[in-house]
């Protein structure tokens, strides 16, 4: 590959929020669509595994050594937003709370829920990231995607995706998310906008574990309850297995309070599941992505 330096043997704990992860054989970060179909079409003649991750939140890597190529796609981050007609471009590397921002300042309206969450506008369309009743989804015009099997690269409409809760038709597909078009409310107040969009980071930050290496939220909210509550109604805030911890803060994030291995984390969400079931009654399902475990999201 021209101009590609392929890193080798690179910690992935490095790339994820929670700081967990074991070594990847082949690394790279492509600073755009055609270094990216380049590390695909290379990828696929040597036949090697190939992952794809964003800035590392609500991701677990498994401490294991991970033969084939990992893509880290944080450098693929232009964005372009037009204020007049509320249209967005982002490339799948675009940092959510940059597009929060960037839609605020440009008064639109639509994203101030983003604002703090440590995704990329790709991770957050594979799983239809969201905070409330807002989601990632609700503003999506299309999505630029590449056929992992036939290289082919085109757009598709949201009509033609599956998205609810947590879910996107991505995590089921061969399609690999290459850049999106949004539309939000234009020629909003400025004021307002940024003023909610500063509350709702303020109360992220004064209600979750920001300073402690974490996903995010673990676990999917049930239908008629918030996981957090159970876990914390379930008496487990502070709960520990090896390194990793029910947050004190919020019973939703599992943080790395000392050299956390996947397997103490694991263990961890295993274990709160357990003790949910028997004091609540109710099954709690990781919202965490999950590479090289045999059994992922179980």
């Amino acid at each position: 590959m021209d101009n590609i330096q392929l890193r080798r043997d690179i910690n992935l704990k490095n790339y994820t929020t929670i700081k967990v992860g074991g070594l990847t054989e082949y690394f790279y970060q492509p600073n755009g669509v055609s270094e990216f179909l380049n590390l695909i079409n290379w990828a696929k003649s040597k036949s090697y595994n190939c992952r794809i991750i964003g800035a590392g939140s609500n991701l677990l890597i498994k401490d294991i050594y991970l033969r084939g190529l990992t893509i880290c796609t944080k450098k693929m981050k232009t964005i372009k937003i037009h204020p007049k007609t509320g249209l967005v471009y982002a490339e799948c590397g675009v940092m959510l709370p940059t597009l929060a921002n960037l839609l605020a300042k440009n008064s639109c309206m639509g994203g101030e829920w983003a604002v703090g969450i440590p995704g990329t506008v790709g991770g957050a369309l594979f799983m239809n990231a969201g905070c409330g009743d807002s989601s990632i989804s609700d503003n999506l015009s299309s999505v630029q995607v590449i056929d992992i099997e036939s290289q082919e690269i085109y757009e598709i409409n949201k009509e033609d995706l599956s998205f609810k809760y947590r879910f996107s038709s991505f995590q089921e597909n061969n399609l690999l998310i290459l850049s999106a078009k949004f539309y939000f409310e234009p020629e909003g107040d400025l004021k307002s906008i940024m003023k909610k969009t500063q509350t709702n980071l303020k109360k992220r930050l004064a209600s979750q574990p920001y300073h402690l290496p974490s996903f995010g939220s673990v676990f999917k909210n049930p239908s008629t309850n918030y996981a957090g509550k159970l876990i914390e109604d379930a008496g487990l805030k502070g709960l520990k297995y090896g390194g990793a911890e029910i947050s004190r803060m919020h019973a939703n994030f599992i943080v790395n309070s000392s050299s956390a291995t996947s397997d103490d984390i694991i263990n961890l969400i295993n274990l709160v599941q357990q003790k949910v079931i028997q004091k609540k009654g109710i099954m709690l399902y990781p919202e965490v992505r999950m590479i090289g475990f045999e059994h992922p999201n179980i």
